[in-house]
């Protein structure tokens, strides 16, 4: 019976010991996401989406600076620098898609304006999570 309570204190402490040491890790934030820094195409959101639900459940507006991404975290802070001309916006991660191949992030009306990307419709980015 001594042997057992011995193992089973040994077991206990060593439980004891990874919970604390679980405690102080650091806890994985959006910019440790492999897709926090990235550099692709972006676009904009088309002038029909304005007032619907996103799949954030907030309904798109416009005017506000959001975007879509496809695996970040909603509620993630980008910056998107548009590198034709070197302009950048920030903008809160708070739906789903761009759903066309080849583009990382669809931005709204209002950022898209920001980057100088309205006339151009689509222009080359870089991302990176703040």
């Amino acid at each position: 019976m001594n042997k057992l309570s011995s193992i089973l204190q040994i077991i206990l402490v060593i439980g004891l010991l990874s919970l604390a040491s679980c405690h102080h890790k650091a806890i994985p934030s959006a910019s440790a996401d492999r897709n926090c820094h990235q550099t692709g195409i972006a676009s904009f959101y088309a002038d029909k989406f304005n007032g619907r639900q996103t799949a954030s459940g907030e309904i798109f507006d416009e005017n506000k600076l959001t975007a879509a991404h496809k695996t970040l975290p909603f509620g993630t802070i980008v910056k998107v620098t548009n590198l034709t001309n070197n302009q950048s916006v920030i903008v809160r991660i708070n739906d789903r898609g761009p759903f066309v191949a080849g583009r990382i992030i669809d931005l709204s009306k209002s950022a898209a304006r920001k980057i100088d990307l309205i006339n151009a419709g689509v222009v080359k980015v870089t991302i990176v999570c703040q």
